[in-house]
């Protein structure tokens, strides 16, 4: 997988598709934390693997509604990117969007690589281990620090996979299913 996400409305760049038609046309890169002074500045979280592309986007959608805005300006603040936007001109409008998710179009994602997918695809994937349990379906993306944990629901209740190669196997989208190698621990 490619990218990151937070309990997601719709997931971040670099791990939400393109290819399919019945996608997203949104993807989500950062979340509105609060104002930053009093001219508009907003403290946004990263939900992005290419933080560096806020270079070249020119229009952001935020909120539920996807309103866009034009983006003025961008600086990096240790882990998050304060942004202006065009019409948020002073403290108590950039209050408005605090707790907003900020989202691009489809159409600006970083292309993937071979072997990449979209964290939306993953969503009701079949699990299955590589010794042939079935598991179930991944019901949600859960982002850590580390690494994003699947969780899997299915007979045996909620089984939480960490996304790394030791567990992760294979990743089939196009069949629909994901096989991983259990871990001593992972399941009780």
């Amino acid at each position: 997988m490619s990218d990151c996400q937070d309990r997601l409305p719709a997931f971040s760049e670099g791990s939400d598709a393109v290819s399919d038609p019945s996608g997203p046309q949104f993807l989500v890169v950062g979340r509105v934390i609060k104002p930053h002074g009093v001219r508009g500045e907003l403290r946004v979280q990263i939900h992005t693997d290419y933080p560096e592309r806020f270079a070249v986007y020119e229009t952001l959608y935020v909120g539920p509604s996807f309103v866009p805005f034009k983006l003025k300006t961008h600086r990096f603040h240790h882990d998050l990117v304060l942004l202006t936007l065009e019409g948020i001109e002073d403290r108590t409008q950039a209050e408005s969007l605090r707790d907003q998710w900020m989202w691009i179009s489809v159409e600006e994602a970083v292309p993937l690589e071979e072997g990449e997918f979209y964290s939306y695809q993953a969503i009701g994937l079949r699990v299955v281990t590589d010794e042939g349990i079935e598991l179930g379906h991944i019901a949600e993306i859960i982002e850590t620090g580390a690494n994003d944990v699947y969780l899997v629901r299915g007979a045996q209740g909620e089984v939480l996979l960490p996304d790394i190669p030791e567990v992760v196997v294979r990743v089939d989208i196009p069949a629909g299913e994901m096989t991983v190698h259990l871990l001593e621990g992972l399941i009780g």
